[in-house]
Parts: C-alpha cells; structure tokens; sequence
C-alpha cells in the first residue's frame, strides 16, 4: 500500500515501459490553460498534538479531499489535481506522521485518522465532501466514510482500500506484515533517485522527480529515510490486518467508486493479480452501493502513469446526479 518502490505494489505492476504512452495532463479536457501551471496555497492547523499541513488548490468547484498513501505525501495529487481543478475544490492534507505534519508516537488507527479529517473539515469549514484515497488512504478513506457517515457525500479508492490481508493465499500476520513492509530507500539520494528512475522508466520526469522526495528526508549521514518511521509504519498495517477492508466495506453508506490498477499482459493470470481481483469483487459485493472501474495496464501510481485517465474517471464518477 506504500507508494513508489513498496515490494507489494510493484510485485502486480511489471511494465514494459518501452511501450508505454505518458499521457501527460496538459492534453486533458477537463483544464483550462490556466490551471495547468497553478500550484496550491499551504495552509497548517492545529489538531490536537498535531500541527497538520494540507494543500488547497482553490477554485469554486464541489469540495473534494484528497488523501495520499502509506509512506507518501499530499504532493502525490500534484500531477492529477490541476486536471480536476476547474470542477473541484481540492483539499490534501499530509496525513499523521507523513510529509511536514507531525509525527506522533501513536495515532495511527482508523478512528483517529478519521477524528484527524474531521477536525481538518471544521477548521476548513465543510461539513460534507467527497473524499478520494489513493492506496493506504484509501483505505483511511473508507474508515472516514464508515466512521463520519454524515461527512462524506461520494467515496473513490484509488488502487487501495480493498486490500485484505487475509485473502491472500496461506495468510498469516506474518506473511502479510513482511508483504507490506517498509520499502528499500537505502543510499544517498542519488542512489535512491536513480532506482527510482530505472523502476518508473521512460514515465519519469522533473515533477514525479520532486513529489517523491516530499515523502523522504536526508538523515544527518547523508542517507535517505522515509519520513513516515517504522514504528509508525507498523502501526497502520497492523491496523489494516486487525480491521480488514471485509469489516469496512458493509458500514459504508454512500455511493463508492473502486479504481483498480489493471495488471500488464505479462502479470495477467499470475496469482497476485488474481488475488488482487478477488479482492476488488469482494469489496464490491460489500458495499451497499459500489462500483468498479479497472483503469488497464498501469502502475500503483495510477496518478503519475495515467493522470488524464484517472481524472477523466473521477470526473465521471463525481458529476453523476
């Protein structure tokens, strides 16, 4: 559920990137000319112990808040926020113990997570929004939604939120504590850049460049750290084990969107992706009103491959009456 370089997100997502196209969002349909430059305001609030960081991305539109993945941070909408700009009002915090918000020593269960949006939504002044979590904020996504039922008009998982540990084959806590382990970011950060940029091939470039080093901190040796610690990392996957999506999925009330990552040809069939499908549909038949929509041979990161065509998905989803 880690963004870039996690071993369980890139175990499904082998590319042949000599053969992708970037579909990079200055072609989309859904922005202006002005909004493909625009760059958030940076706003910080105090919630409790913690001093909480979110980006806003203005505009008159329908609020909608934005929640990044486990080891990530709210720059990872950077790329698909200006395609939706000119319809929604974009709302992305750094999640507890990620990007510049505080890091607390626990906090990391999906009722405080939950009480954290709630708090975020009153400073801001919305009492009701449409939420979308791409990976572990999916996740913290759908335990809003079921937690604070009266808050959240429309819910989207964005290749997360579905994941349950105990569907895979043989599942033990161990098993999947060791699937969702912290992910490699040893070396200086060259060394962290460039494994980077052989992973991501030819969809790299300057800004996925500058959004991953948001999630990442230069210790005092030089050496890159995730700025999420392992302690604190541990925290949130025990509580994906301890309360699996299949507990969520039937507490959720209003109209949700799942967006898989469709595996490659070369992954399709192989057990992970089955087990990954298996996942979906029962999250799916969970949900009281849920829907699917693969977006095919893609990457964990659907929002730094396909940015256009998860824009274009979210759109569709959130302008239905």
């Amino acid at each position: 559920m880690t963004s870039v370089l996690s071993p369980s997100c890139f175990e499904n997502l082998s590319i042949n990137f000599q053969t992708v196209t970037f579909n990079h969002f200055g072609g989309s349909s859904l922005v202006g000319e002005s909004a493909q430059n625009f760059l958030p305001s940076e706003h910080w609030v105090d919630i409790s112990e913690l001093k909480v960081r979110y980006l806003d991305w203005g505009g008159d539109g329908k609020p909608l808040l934005a929640l990044h993945g486990l080891a990530s941070s709210a720059h990872w909408y950077d790329i698909v926020a200006p395609l939706l700009r000119d319809r929604y009002h974009i709302y992305a915090p750094d999640q507890r113990g990620h990007g510049q918000t505080t890091s607390t020593p626990s906090g990391y269960d999906w009722l405080t997570l939950s009480h954290d949006l709630v708090k975020l939504l009153d400073h801001i002044g919305l009492d009701k929004v449409s939420v979308m979590g791409h990976s572990w904020g999916g996740n913290v996504a759908t335990n809003f939604a079921a937690n604070y039922p009266d808050r959240v008009e429309k819910l989207i998982m964005i290749d997360g939120g579905f994941l349950d540990g105990r569907l895979f084959p043989g599942a033990t806590w161990e098993a999947f504590s060791h699937r969702v382990r912290p992910r490699d970011v040893t070396g200086n950060r060259e060394e962290f850049l460039d494994r980077l940029r052989n992973q991501l091939g030819v969809i790299w470039n300057s800004e996925i460049e500058r959004i991953v080093q948001t999630m990442v901190y230069e210790d005092e040796d030089g050496q890159i750290q995730d700025i999420l610690r392992p302690d604190r990392h541990a925290q949130t996957i025990r509580a994906m084990w301890d309360e699996p999506a299949s507990m969520t999925m039937p507490r959720i009330n209003c109209p949700t969107l799942i967006v898989p990552a469709g595996p490659t040809q070369e992954r399709a069939g192989t057990e992970f992706a089955e087990t990954r499908r298996r996942m979906v549909d029962a999250a799916e038949k969970g949900l009281k009103d849920g829907r699917v929509r693969w977006i095919p041979e893609t990457i964990h990161d659907i929002g730094y491959h396909k940015p256009q065509e998860l824009a274009e998905v979210i759109d569709e989803f959130l302008s239905e009456v």
